[in-house]
This record gives C-alpha cells, structure tokens and sequence, in this order.
C-alpha cells in the first residue's frame, strides 16, 4: 500500500478553522500516542516551510529554550 502521510494529514486539515486546528493538536498531545507523532511532524514541517528567517529564527530559539543546551 502506497500510503502518504503528508497528503493524507493535508487533506483532512485543509478548510479547518484554527480552532479546529488547535483542538487536533491539543487532542495529539493530551492523548500522548506515539502513532500521532507524525502528523504533528507534518504540521511542523507545512508550518517551517512558509516561514521566512525571522520566524525559524524563533522557533528555533523557543526549542532551543525548551530543549536547554547541552554541555559539552
């Protein structure tokens, strides 16, 4: 079965409201099964490639302080 994940999650999402949306991921994340992973990788990656240097930058930075930095 030739099966595509980012098609299938961008299908399903397209037309949703951002509260629509915001309940998808909060549902992904309460639920905490590692199946739903993917899809919020999608998310991510739909989201990272419309954005432009100032927002990665951002992002980045509030990952990187969630994260913390590793010691050498």
């Amino acid at each position: 079965m030739n099966f595509q994940i980012r098609d299938a999650i961008s299908a399903n999402m397209t037309g949703n409201s951002a509260q629509d949306i915001q309940g998808v991921i909060d549902d992904a994340i309460t639920r905490g099964e590692e199946h739903l992973l993917p899809g919020l990788g999608v998310f991510f990656e739909k989201y990272w490639q419309q954005a432009d240097q100032a927002e990665k930058n951002k992002i980045t930075s509030g990952l990187e302080a969630v994260f913390g930095n590793k010691v050498q």
